[in-house]
């Protein structure tokens, strides 16, 4: 190999695998080095420099280093130093690439399925990894087809690289709202929580750092622009938005949304609120499966109890299972509804059913 060879090699691996010319340099001049020594049976390896212009390879020490003399041996051996080098500079570039994407949404490629998990390719040369519990229970990934997902992870173990995307992350639906709301990527509105069941229902309650603002409205957009994106994405999840409130009140009744809460009582130890609806609303603020009510306790940080209102129209406690009303049983009242902790397997919500509360 003469200088013009080594040259025109050193611009081919930066064309194919973008990196930077000197580190390839550098890597050659390892490689030679350990080969020199091999060789020519040397105590120690040479210092070897290759002319950046020219190709031409020399040592400090005046050995002559010619690529195409060093023997069999020793040429594998350089180029094992050199493949090793490569693959750590290949590793070096794509981190850098990637380390600063965590956190945003890049479509990938869906490339085959490692048993329950998905494989994908994201730009030129990276692959990235869908854990089976990344995915949203409902949707199908074909093979070649384009998926838009969250980079939850991105790590570097050695000259290995793992990226890890995600499309049932809490945080790839607030990264959908700050792409499709500028308010919301300017900070003037704040997405304070977001609570999801991926593929069910979302949550999320916001705030506006502006008063002139209306936090609701713009999450919205004109004629329900901005939303119908963002369900559109998630392909058709329900999708709640509802006004943050500093009042734990107003903030429970506010994530029970869209059931309408006539009355709600606050126990401070152990964090528990009990609420009261109509009897119309009952199964609106529970949810299918319960979902709803789950869904508003992890959104307001409170445990919620749901019971229907007495028939004379004021709070009416329900017994507990096994136990007698002192006056007697109830007509309209009903068993408390807490939350379970698992959700029941359900169908995935029709589209074109997604609540915001009313800015009024």
């Amino acid at each position: 190999m003469n200088g013009s060879d080594l040259i025109r090699f050193v611009d081919a691996i930066h064309r194919d695998k973008a990196i930077d010319p000197e580190l390839v340099f550098q890597s050659l001049e390892q490689a030679f080095s350990q080969a020199a020594k091999k060789a020519l049976s040397l105590d120690e390896a040479p210092t070897v420099r290759i002319d950046r212009a020219t190709g031409e390879i020399s040592s400090e020490q005046g050995i002559p280093i010619d690529a195409s003399h060093l023997g069999r041996i020793a040429y594998q051996q350089a180029r094992q130093v050199l493949v090793q080098k490569l693959r750590e500079a290949e590793s070096d570039t794509v981190y850098n690439e990637y380390a600063h994407k965590k956190g945003d949404i890049v479509t990938a490629i869906v490339v085959r399925y490692d048993g329950p998990h998905l494989l994908c390719r994201i730009g030129e040369r990276a692959e990235a990894t869908m854990l089976k519990t990344d995915q949203v229970p409902g949707e199908n990934y074909r093979i070649n087809g384009r998926v838009r997902a969250y980079v939850s992870e991105v790590e570097k173990r050695g000259t290995r690289i793992r990226i890890f995307i995600s499309r049932a992350h809490e945080d790839f639906v607030r990264r959908l709202f700050e792409l499709e709301v500028p308010e919301i990527a300017d900070g003037t509105v704040v997405i304070k929580k977001i609570a999801r069941e991926p593929g069910y229902r979302t949550k999320l309650t916001v705030a506006s750092t502006n008063e002139r603002v209306d936090c609701l409205g713009a999450c919205v957009g004109v004629r329900g622009a901005r939303i119908r994106n963002v369900v559109d994405e998630l392909n058709g999840e329900n999708v709640d938005i509802v006004r943050w409130s500093d009042v734990p009140k107003d903030l429970v009744r506010h994530a029970l949304k869209p059931a309408e809460v006539v009355d709600v009582i606050l126990n401070d130890s152990p964090r528990r609120a009990t609420v009261y609806v109509a009897k119309d609303e009952l199964s609106q603020a529970i949810g299918k499966g319960g979902r709803n009510v789950r869904l508003a306790s992890k959104l307001s940080g409170w445990e919620i109890d749901i019971y229907e209102l007495g028939s004379d129209n004021q709070p009416s406690l329900a017994p507990k299972a096994g136990e007698a009303s002192p006056s007697g049983p109830p007509e309209k009242a009903a068993e408390p509804v807490i939350q379970p902790e698992t959700a029941p397997p359900a169908e995935a919500a029709p589209p074109g059913n997604n609540n915001v509360e009313s800015p009024n």
